[in-house]
């Protein structure tokens, strides 16, 4: 085979797979606008439920418990794909001089990296591959934290280390105990709420909603900065294989053109021979 015909199959082996990976680019932009969409309302409930909370603890402070003897877990929030550069090897770096009790790794790409990771990985999930599976995935995050928190001391911190899209940095974000940062409200009621329950069993149950709804907020937020993150790794990519089908282009045609000379020359060889 000529080397031109040898650089013209290469061209077309380069093509298929620019093909192949401008879909995957075109996939991950159109998930970044869904989740941009579920993400809006996920903060508007978190943000009732603080409020609601907030404005309980104003008239019952007390519900606020805190115990400085408890286990301290991460729940890392990595890929479960790949095509998203340094997306998991960052987190890593994150937690690295955190001391934290134990890990809960979520997402199959990054548990395949933790091997050197000093702090214990206690559980490893797979991630979510889309916005329709987060769901899921937090059931199965949630059942097991409800196993840990049997098998353990009864007090747990439930601490995500994720990647933020809105601020493009690695967050930790305490979710459990919830409601302990300081408040910047200027306004506060000047009357207890009207509950039909006792106030704890209330504070209980708000508890367990926002623990929910905080994990699809953050879930949402971390698929979204892995899917833009997959967004530019896969542009890069496309645009190299461009530039070197462009440039295999240009060296296929020189060759063919060196070709197209030789075959005259024995043309005209062969006919002063006749």
């Amino acid at each position: 085979m000529s080397l031109s015909r040898e650089l013209q199959l290469h061209i077309t082996q380069l093509k298929e797979i620019r093909s192949i990976l401008n879909s995957m680019k075109i996939l991950a932009f159109m998930e970044t606008h869904k989740l941009q969409r579920f993400k809006t309302m996920q903060s508007q409930v978190v943000a009732n439920i603080e409020r609601a909370a907030l404005d309980l603890l104003d008239f019952y402070p007390g519900l606020a418990t805190s115990d400085h003897n408890v286990a301290q877990l991460c729940i890392l929030l990595g890929a479960e794909r790949g095509f998203c550069g340094d997306f998991n090897e960052s987190l890593i770096n994150a937690v690295a001089t955190q001391a934290y009790t134990g890990i809960i790794a979520i997402g199959s790409r990054l548990c395949n990296r933790l091997e050197n990771v000093t702090t214990k990985v206690i559980a490893t999930l797979e991630g979510a591959n889309a916005a329709e599976e987060v769901p899921t995935i937090i059931n199965r995050l949630i059942d097991t934290i409800s196993a840990l928190h049997g098998e353990s001391t009864p007090t747990l911190q439930l601490t995500v280390v994720y990647h933020d899209n809105a601020s493009n940095q690695i967050r930790q974000r305490q979710v459990f105990p919830p409601f302990t940062q300081p408040s910047e409200r200027t306004f506060h009621y000047g009357s207890p709420p009207m509950l039909n329950l006792e106030p704890g069993e209330f504070f209980a149950d708000l508890i367990d909603h926002y623990l929910f709804a905080v994990l699809h907020e953050v879930f949402y937020l971390s698929l979204m900065a892995e899917n833009n993150s997959r967004l530019q790794h896969l542009d890069g990519a496309v645009n190299h294989l461009d530039d070197e089908t462009v440039k295999l282009q240009r060296k296929s045609q020189i060759y063919r053109q060196e070709e197209i000379t030789e075959e005259i020359e024995v043309i005209l060889l062969n006919a002063e021979n006749l």
